[in-house]
């Protein structure tokens, strides 16, 4: 299966380079590139890729509007390019959709696994920019004041859920539950179901929107 990608960054050196870096790739496919997030809908719709790589600072549209566009009317994956210390958006993407966020000076190994790693159906927040970034966001008050009901979860799958809110891989999960992965990933399926998660970075912010993880904690 070749990978479709679309690169979208208003930085031509920056675009072209990650096209450059993804292109070498034999199973990855940029069939487009966009220099702001107007072109970069206007490109995903025109080639139906898998995966766009959104800035979230663009002219004209910026990323998050763009990804809150393709992932309402497309199955593509959005993820979020950002310089994260200078970005103070980066939950809005999240809840526009997007499946994650890459900094944009990734290494080029990181950025091919992420692309893969999206495609595959996961999202891509390292354990410590999830923690970071949810709990800055709550920390200034400006998350849901209601959270979504946890009541339909079972102990251990709030368990799950907690675990997953602190950024926890499936393989630390199962280490801190004593079980096996085969069971974590049933139990992470679980709470996506049951709360109608796209996928586990929507976890993390119910996690914190739900008061299940205090600002910090």
């Amino acid at each position: 299966m070749t990978i479709r990608v679309v690169v979208a960054d208003d930085q031509e050196l920056v675009r072209s380079g990650f096209a450059m870096i993804l292109s070498a790739q034999p199973d990855i496919e940029v069939v487009a590139e966009a220099g702001d997030g107007a072109e970069a809908v206007a490109a995903v719709r025109r080639h139906a890729p898998d995966v766009v790589l959104l800035d979230i600072r663009m002219p004209r549209m910026d990323g998050i509007e763009a990804a809150r566009t393709i992932c309402a009317e497309t199955g593509c994956r959005a993820v979020m390019l950002t310089t994260f210390d200078q970005d103070d958006y980066v939950y809005e993407a999240l809840h526009a959709g997007a499946s994650g966020f890459l900094l944009k000076d990734v290494r080029r190994d990181d950025l091919v696994h992420a692309v893969r790693v999206v495609v595959a159906g996961d999202s891509l927040l390292a354990p410590s920019v999830a923690r970071r970034l949810v709990a800055d966001f709550t920390s200034r008050g400006q998350a849901a004041t209601a959270g979504p009901e946890l009541g339909a979860l079972t102990a251990r799958e709030r368990e799950t859920l907690l675990l997953l809110g602190r950024g926890l891989s499936n393989a630390e999960i199962a280490a801190e539950l004593v079980v096996s992965e085969h069971t974590v990933k049933t139990h992470v399926s679980n709470v996506l179901s049951k709360l109608g998660l796209r996928d586990r970075i929507q976890a993390v912010i119910c996690a914190y929107e739900s008061g299940l993880i205090a600002p910090g904690g």
